[in-house]
């Protein structure tokens, strides 16, 4: 049973941080309240070592696309962000979504409010380059029966060095960055024979109260909380990014929707390859940006242009619910148009308020175009031009939430709007706090509610 008496007194020093930090009795409210981080220091065989083979032990570089892919090492140059689409760009970049982490880890070392000791953090930041090091266990062959040890050498050296850090509150006040979709990363460490391309970092104990910001998050995100899929837009500065929006919204759309994605058809009906038959049939309506074998992953100009000409983007499912096109979509401002919660409203809470996807988004039912015979040309052809118009600024409005903006950006841009970063790590503060709090009141059921997914106002 938790001792009434220990309760008490938490509660008591809460009531008196909260009013030292609202700045009551006269005393001048600290700004770093509640988002003090302390960035883990790790070998670097975690992080940077992981990049010195850049060549050889992963391929960044897609061998399909040659003349769009960047040289492998190149991929990392501009912290992660990859090599500019061209000498003049000042905001595009060729970047290869596996890098997340590493411009990720250069993002929150530029935050204010960073504190080395770890007692005086309201959070721990753990710089590890997850993705990265799943990659021998996912590409070679010999490693496949390995790879429920991903993260375990992590584990050992977190329990092992400085060991207080970790027990202070048993990893809930640990975070970090995971490029990639959850599902890749919780296969069951004892399954037989192994799965190919995922490993079992997420199923490992010592990470179970740990904070984890994926890509896409499962249908119970206890452990995870998807953030956006990184674009190839990246401004410094709020003309920059400015200038951008202003050109979406100027642009005159020709088309009524457009898909970017695989062209190849299905073996069974699904939507995908509905939206493909139906784009065979009504080539007066429907644009398709042919994004096989890797041809679009490094060159946004081969779908960006196509966009900022259609009002409407489809968002149809792949090999899982998430696309990295939905944003692409948001910052040309083309409509998205989902076919399922899974795709976005039940993922990203914490940048794309879930009460607010009517506002500039459309949904249709993929059972109904699959089976029911609901045409998407004519669902959309019904919305008049002006609320066309309307939901367009509206996801021009959400544009600055979901891009990554480039690190040692101007002050004015990162004063004026909060980009995905800002948005991850805030919400990650949150939770922690929740966390922290229902540790602090005795009441450990409340740590896994969900109440912190709320987008803060």
């Amino acid at each position: 049973m938790p001792n009434p008496l220990l309760i008490l007194l938490a509660v008591v020093l809460r009531a008196v941080a909260v009013a030292a930090d609202s700045g009551e009795g006269g005393a001048t409210p600290d700004p770093c309240a509640g988002q003090r981080i302390h960035i883990r220091r790790l070998p670097l065989q975690f992080n940077a070592h992981l990049l010195r083979h850049c060549d050889a032990a992963f391929p960044l570089a897609d061998p399909s696309a040659p003349a769009t892919s960047s040289p492998p090492c190149e991929s990392l140059v501009n912290h992660g962000l990859g090599p500019r689409t061209h000498s003049s760009s000042r905001s595009w970049y060729r970047t290869d979504t596996r890098l997340l982490e590493v411009f990720f880890h250069r993002r929150v070392a530029e935050r204010d409010c960073l504190v080395d000791d770890p007692a005086l953090a309201d959070a721990v930041f753990v710089p590890y380059y997850a993705g990265l090091d799943s990659l021998p266990y996912v590409l070679d062959p010999a490693l496949l029966e390995s790879s429920a040890q991903h993260g375990g050498a992590l584990a050992e050296f977190l329990a092992r060095d400085q060991p207080q850090i970790l027990a202070r509150r048993h990893g809930h006040d640990h975070f970090l960055v995971l490029a990639g979709s959850t599902w890749d990363y919780s296969q069951p460490p004892r399954t037989e024979p192994r799965l190919w391309g995922t490993t079992s970092l997420l199923r490992l104990p010592a990470f179970d109260n740990f904070t984890f910001l994926t890509l896409e998050s499962r249908a119970w995100p206890w452990q995870e909380h998807a953030i956006p899929h990184p674009t190839s837009f990246h401004p410094a500065s709020l003309p920059r990014l400015r200038a951008w929006l202003a050109r979406a919204r100027r642009s005159r759309r020709a088309a009524l929707m457009l898909f970017s994605g695989g062209v190849s058809r299905p073996s069974r009906p699904n939507i995908r390859g509905s939206i493909l038959a139906e784009c065979a049939n009504r080539t007066d309506a429907c644009v398709v940006v042919d994004c096989s074998a890797g041809k679009c992953s490094h060159d946004p100009i081969r779908y960006m242009r196509p966009m900022l000409h259609a009002k409407f983007c489809l968002q149809p499912p792949g090999d899982t619910p998430t696309r990295r096109s939905t944003f692409d979509a948001i910052l040309a401002g083309c409509v998205p148009v989902f076919f399922e919660d899974a795709a976005a409203r039940r993922q990203y809470g914490w940048h794309l308020p879930p009460e607010r996807y009517g506002e500039f988004s459309v949904y249709i039912p993929k059972e109904s175009v699959v089976f029911g015979g609901v045409k998407i040309a004519d669902t959309l052809s019904a919305v008049n031009e002006s609320e066309v118009r309307r939901m367009r600024e509206r996801a021009l409005e959400m544009a600055p939430r979901v891009l990554y903006r480039r690190h040692g950006s101007t002050v004015e841009l990162s004063e004026t709007t909060k980009d995905a970063v800002d948005l991850a790590v805030d919400g990650a503060l949150r939770r922690i706090r929740k966390r922290v709090r229902a540790l602090e009141d005795g009441q450990p059921e409340r740590i896994y509610s969900l109440e912190d997914d709320a987008v803060a106002s």
